[in-house]
């Protein structure tokens, strides 16, 4: 990679400095440095600055971590889902056959009916709950569903305008980690649902950013690599890789040779970043694959090829009115600049560039 990098410099500087190098060289100079010329006809200044190869696409804003609901057990939705709504602890995701069916936290699906006598992380997680929702009075929070658990359930299960049994029915409560975004309702009002069938779709309330990059710059995409977000009122935020999905090319325009990857973005400063209309627009999502930090730099086209038997490339350095070519290294090339160093190359000195 090193290699192909510099033989793309030097194809580029040579043809961006064509018509430098004869004002450069064709002085009676062949390999810099062996004594004064004319003086250019534009300038520019060496900057000691920051370089980086880097490339923007479009992005859309999305929610993390995507996963279905899938209804507990057959019946009738009553109530649909609301697409955008932020479901928390205690709340109802959406209500089957006339009854709330509610969001608890913890990472233990809930795959069967709790009831006095049970034990299990699941009747751990509903415990933790109930505490938490204020209904645990008396309650030890454990692994054991007892008459304790019970009356704080039944507490719950009125403040809920339930019939207060004491047990909690498969299909009653969904666990997930923590408080969820609702991103799409996939059964409708009065849609027949069951075990098999997604009930809607949740996410993650942090927001990230979905780019697409092509094949060829996956290497862009590494896991926890610095990315800029420009967003549409024109801020900047940083983020970080956090995520890739591969694609087979199937998007619009897009053949079998043309596959790419999605990238997910997540930004430093969370939701606090977004504002609501903009979470509906396209920002620009710019990946840096290599930076320089603090190198003196020149543009590209004042950098010349020397004749002669060393070879190599030279800054028509100007002083007053003369200049002199002061041989020197290249590095890294972006944004139109390149990086050079060399004995007595320092920021603030003009060097010739082509005319304009």
């Amino acid at each position: 990679m090193r290699r192909a990098r510099w033989l793309a410099t030097t194809a580029v500087v040579t043809a961006g400095a064509a018509g430098a190098a004869a004002v450069a060289v064709g002085g009676g100079t062949d390999d810099g440095g062996r004594g004064p010329m004319a003086k250019p006809p534009a300038t520019a200044e060496v900057v000691r600055t920051d370089l980086a190869q880097s490339k923007t696409v479009d992005g859309r804003f999305d929610f993390a971590q995507r996963r279905p609901v899938k209804a507990a057990v057959e019946g009738t939705v009553t109530v649909a889902a609301r697409p955008g709504h932020t479901v928390r602890r205690g709340q109802a995701l959406y209500e089957l056959n006339d009854k709330p069916v509610t969001l608890l936290y913890g990472q233990v699906p809930a795959f069967r009916a709790m009831k006095p006598g049970d034990r299990g992380t699941d009747v751990l997680q509903l415990e933790r709950n109930l505490r938490d929702m204020g209904f645990g009075g008396g309650l030890y929070v454990d692994v054991r569903y007892d008459s304790a658990t019970e009356a704080a359930v039944k507490r719950w299960q009125k403040f809920l305008k339930r019939e207060p049994t004491g047990r909690v029915e498969k299909g009653d409560v969904v666990f997930q980690p923590r408080e969820v975004k609702v991103v799409a309702a996939d059964a409708a009002l009065a849609d027949q649902v069951g075990p098999d069938k997604p009930v809607l779709t949740v996410a993650s309330t942090k927001p990230v950013v979905r780019a697409r990059l092509d094949q060829g710059d996956t290497a862009l995409a590494v896991q926890g690599g610095r990315v800029e977000i420009t967003l549409p009122d024109g801020r900047t935020e940083p983020g970080k890789v956090t995520g890739t999905v591969a694609e087979q090319g199937s998007e619009a325009g897009s053949g079998p040779g043309n596959a790419g990857i999605t990238v997910e973005v997540t930004l430093d400063s969370g939701a606090r970043a977004v504002r609501d209309e903009e979470s509906r627009a396209t920002v620009s999502v710019r990946f840096v694959s290599e930076s320089r930090k603090g190198v003196l730099a020149v543009p590209v086209e004042a950098v010349v090829p020397l004749r002669g038997a060393n070879g190599g490339y030279g800054l028509q350095v100007v002083s007053g009115d003369t200049s002199t070519v002061v041989p020197v290294t290249t590095g890294m090339m972006a944004d139109g600049r390149i990086e050079v160093s060399g004995d007595g190359l320092r920021q603030g000195m003009k060097v010739g560039v082509a005319a304009q």
